[in-house]
């Protein structure tokens, strides 16, 4: 799906945190350090070739950068099981070093602060094959039901330099774009990221793809797509709405691809204009099931409604809808347009992009589907480990990245309690940081100025500790005793109650305070907990 300070890892030995050992490979692969702050990508211009029955790569990517600061070596990165055929500037052919995954590439003379630069690395290679994508890393091989090659690529995480060269970190993205020209057998057809500008016949049995992407783009949304598809298009007001579906699945996915104007209206009225407008927005049908690439989101929910057929929320308001059409469209504002600097702080990609699917409900269905909605995704979080992870060594937080952090936003909402308000400050969240790389500490410092509230404390406690607050109450005759109990001091978050049925908001702290209340028993005050992600504990 992009960037602020980040630890320095030291490159000798290993780094060790929450019980965990991390090697050599994962620093070089998640620090930065002078031979990747030096320079700054401006674009790239991938030029490969596929063949699908070896599995095989072979090519070139231009690498354009402007030059940060004087150096005579920079950092590229590519996987060790894929070859280097010789790396190009000028020419002439430059040494390099491999270490790990890392290339060290140095030059003849000092690169000088301001100047652009470029060369061209050629690689070859069988690249890593995916066991269960998009959840590993790695291309996929399959068959469609006559029988002829259908391939996708999905690597977030993992590192985009699995398959191509690159500079395998989201706090540089290329900000002039990139061209992915992409050769395959005759009779398929390649689709990547962007615009299509045409495609040529090389007389050797392959035709060549070409697609240019104009917006800065994420490393692992780079991607390509090889099948024999057919294309829907389609238009919402200026734009372009492109479909590249298996031959057998046309009506199917004309039918189904309905749900894309509603969304996109309902998305852009709450987050703001469809961010790459420039490269138009397409839905790419995939060997697997699905992924966000920019441009070209990846679909394989197999047409239906649902998570593959089965609502995760428990509620049934998950089978309203295609959950991969919305959740992946959701991604082009959160994670494509604003991204994380450091792959640990993830949830700005997966936290706010599983509430748009709140959003997506309540947009179409209300607001009361929508809460019961998000209701029944907290149940799925485990609140086992923090949903920040581990910087500086290509780590994500945990999986609760997704759902809590989903709730976490909607306990905010209520929080706030002032829908005007809340909804303007989403929408001006997503232009404000639009196309930017950001980190934990700028959201919470974004929120905290536009609430004109200490949030701090409330993030603190969903994303960096495991736990959830946990709100004590005690009735003693009527008078009601309340408190927080949490890891995070000095704890204040107003949290909405029902007593008897009747409505009630609770500005409870880490310290017991009392209120009267009319309730013969604790049992006639129950949470609103599909507005408020917390417990309560009856004592």
């Amino acid at each position: 799906m992009k960037k602020a300070f980040i630890t320095a890892i030291l490159l000798s030995g290993i780094y060790t945190a929450s019980a965990q050992t991390y090697t050599r490979r994962d620093s070089l692969q998640g620090g930065l350090r002078p031979e990747r702050t030096n320079f700054d990508v401006q674009r790239y211009d991938l030029n490969i070739t596929i063949d699908p029955d070896k599995k095989f790569i072979s090519g070139y990517n231009d690498i354009t950068f402007k030059v940060v600061e004087n150096t005579s070596k920079i950092q590229l990165d590519l996987f060790e099981n894929m070859k280097i055929d010789s790396i190009v500037v000028k020419g002439n052919k430059t040494t390099y070093k491999r270490d790990n995954d890392a290339v060290f590439i140095s030059f003849g003379k000092p690169l000088k602060k301001g100047y652009e630069e470029k060369l061209r690395f050629y690689y070859s290679g069988n690249p890593t094959v995916a066991k269960n994508a998009p959840w590993d890393g790695g291309f996929v091989f399959k068959k469609d039901a006559a029988g002829k090659p259908w391939i996708g690529v999905a690597v977030q995480g993992t590192g985009s330099s699995l398959w191509y060269p690159v500079k395998d970190h989201q706090t540089d993205e290329p900000d002039k774009g990139a061209t992915i020209k992409v050769a395959v057998p005759n009779g398929l057809m390649n689709v990547s990221n962007g615009r299509f500008i045409g495609s040529q016949d090389l007389k050797n049995g392959y035709t060549r793809w070409d697609w240019e992407v104009k917006n800065p783009i994420n490393n692992y949304d780079i991607t390509v797509n090889v099948a024999d598809y057919v294309h829907i298009h389609d238009k919402l007001n200026d734009l372009d709405l492109d479909y590249y579906v298996l031959r057998d699945n046309e009506q199917k996915a004309r039918k189904q691809f309905d749900q894309v104007k509603p969304m996109l209206e309902c998305f852009q009225s709450k987050f703001g204009k469809y961010p790459f407008e420039e490269d138009g927005y397409k839905l790419v049908e995939t060997p697997y099931l699905g992924m966000e690439h920019q441009s070209a989101v990846a679909y394989g929910n197999k047409y239906t409604r649902g998570y593959m057929g089965y609502d995760m929320t428990g509620t049934g308001v998950g089978m309203l809808f295609d959950y991969i059409i919305i959740h992946e469209t959701g991604h082009e504002w959160f994670g494509n347009s604003i991204t994380s600097k450091d792959i640990a702080d993830m949830w700005i990609h997966e936290g706010f992009t599983t509430y748009s699917e709140t959003v997506y409900v309540e947009c179409l269905y209300g607001y009361d589907k929508a809460m019961q909605y998000i209701g029944g995704q907290q149940k799925n979080s485990e609140n086992r480990k923090p949903v920040i992870g581990v910087f500086g060594v290509n780590k994500e937080g945990s999986g609760d990245m997704y759902y809590k952090g989903a709730a976490m936003l909607n306990t905010l909402r209520h929080v706030v309690n002032d829908d005007k308000k809340w909804w303007e400050i989403i929408y001006n969240y997503s232009e404000t940081h639009k196309k930017g790389i950001i980190d934990t500490e700028t959201v919470v410092n974004y929120f905290n100025k536009q609430t004109g509230m200490n949030l701090t404390p409330i993030f603190d406690q969903y994303l960096r500790y495991k736990n959830i607050p946990k709100l004590e109450i005690k009735l003693d005759k009527k008078s009601l005793q309340f408190r927080w109990v949490t890891d995070v001091q000095h704890f204040a978050m107003p949290v909405g109650i029902t007593i008897n049925g009747i409505p009630a908001r609770l500005n409870a702290t880490n310290e017991w305070q009392i209120v009267k209340v009319e309730a013969a028993d604790i049992n006639a005050i129950e949470l609103e907990k599909n507005k408020y992600y917390v417990k309560m504990e009856k004592m």
